[in-house]
């Protein structure tokens, strides 16, 4: 345990190059290396990287494009100097921590990645290895922020925390209830950073760039995938275009001459709702279903081989969650250690029945959400499993061959559930 201790403790030297350039034709980006110089307890400057990649054993390096800008197709590179993530500079680590790791810079790029298609609001995105556990809007940015957390406290745990608003105070204070990673934020208001710099591990980054984040929404950048044999697969960025009603389809399928529609039409709420949650999806690894109520994730279920197997797991979990939270607003312990103790005789398996009870009565709050998958239902069984939990829309790529059986479904439904189509998939692997 205490070589496994010191693995965690231990930063990496790396011996990647402070210039790379790639040639694309007579097109060629420098970029180079970002290091911190981060200051120590003893007040000397230590140069760094980024911490460690993925695990601790693995080398990683961030870079920043300096000179160039490519143009392929519908792909362009930010102007240099312009970045976010690759632009962190020591001045924007208000508070290091334990100074960023790749999977600390990822889940920040990804939470933007989302954030970029919410910020008509006060939204908040918090990512856990790379994928959302809880996005919201708000009427404030403390609201949205105790929202996105209520939807999964227990995977909020150790998680970044990607706010669309300066961070204030109260803002704050709810976030220092929780463990984090990492807060990111346009800007910190006076008094905040007090508040969060409590907690001295954590990674405190102002990315000012946030407030002009809707600019990159329809921003397509160059993808590379590195293959083990040294190849690389290299692809244009995917853009959500699913922003207004207007580019959503009617659910319409026709099956051996026959036309088939659905007979009820979204409420604008649940238009709204299916505009929120495509854009969050947009940050889902895949296959991923979404159940979304009110502008805010109930359950996420991600990266599962099948769409029926994802859309039990996103109800699994909405339950897990539900509870835990129920649990912790009554009794400000987590739902595990409630069983625990019950385990234990130190409480009543009552308390633990009328929860159990309250969730399987409320249905873990999925009733009245609308459900967002990444691409078509092959076949009915999938959205039959968010019908059964009492979910009134569906919006899904279309295309399915047995498109049919899913606008059955939802005219079967009593009450009735209202279906659109958004024409694209957002697979994200």
């Amino acid at each position: 345990m205490s070589d496994l201790k010191k693995m965690y403790s231990t930063i990496l030297g790396d011996h990647f190059p402070m210039d790379m350039t790639i040639t694309f034709g007579d097109q060629k980006l420098v970029y180079r290396k970002r290091t911190w110089g981060i200051k120590q307890e003893d007040g000397s400057i230590d140069e760094r990287g980024v911490r460690y990649g993925e695990n601790p054993d693995q080398e990683a390096a961030l870079y920043e494009l300096v000179n160039g800008n490519l143009t392929l197709g519908e792909c362009s590179f930010i102007e240099p100097g312009n970045g976010l993530v690759s632009g962190i500079r020591v001045e924007d680590m208000l508070q290091v921590g334990k100074h960023p790791g790749k999977i600390n810079l990822t889940d920040i790029d990804n939470g933007l990645n989302i954030l970029k298609y919410l910020m008509d609001r006060p939204a908040a995105v918090i990512l856990k290895h790379n994928n959302p556990c809880g996005a919201a809007y708000g009427d404030t940015l403390a609201h949205a922020f105790d929202r996105a957390n209520r939807c999964d406290r227990i995977a909020a745990f150790g998680g970044a925390v990607i706010m669309s608003r300066p961070c204030d105070n109260e803002t704050a204070t709810l976030l220092s209830q929780n463990y984090l990673e990492v807060v990111c934020a346009p800007s910190f208001e006076k008094g905040s950073l007090e508040i969060l710099k409590k907690s001295k591990n954590l990674r405190v980054i102002e990315i000012s760039r946030i407030d002009r984040l809707a600019e990159f929404e329809k921003f397509r950048f160059v993808d590379f995938k590195s293959l083990i044999d040294g190849g690389i697969i290299a692809q244009q960025s995917a853009v959500n275009s699913i922003r207004t009603l207007d580019d959503l389809k009617p659910a319409t399928a026709t099956w051996k001459g026959e036309s088939f529609t659905c007979d009820r039409t979204p409420t604008q709420q649940e238009i709204d709702d299916m505009i929120f949650g495509w854009a969050v999806e947009h940050g889902v690894t895949s296959n991923s279903v979404l159940y979304v109520k009110d502008g805010c994730t109930v359950g996420i279920g991600t990266g599962e081989q099948d769409r029926v197997g994802v859309a039990e797991i996103a109800v699994h979990k909405a339950y897990i969650k539900y509870a835990d939270i129920l649990c912790f607003d009554q009794y400000k312990i987590p739902y595990a250690d409630l069983a625990l103790q019950i385990a234990q005789g130190k409480r009543d398996k009552a308390d633990q029945e009328a929860i159990d009870a309250k969730v399987k009565a409320d249905r873990a709050g999925l009733p009245g959400s609308v459900m967002i998958s990444d691409a078509f239902f092959p076949f009915r069984d999938g959205a039959d499993v968010g019908i059964q939990q009492g979910i009134t829309a569906i919006l899904q790529a279309g295309g399915s061959m047995r498109d049919f059986e899913t606008i059955q479904a939802c005219n079967e439904a009593d009450p009735k559930v209202a279906m659109m189509f958004t024409g694209q998939r957002s697979f994200k692997h």
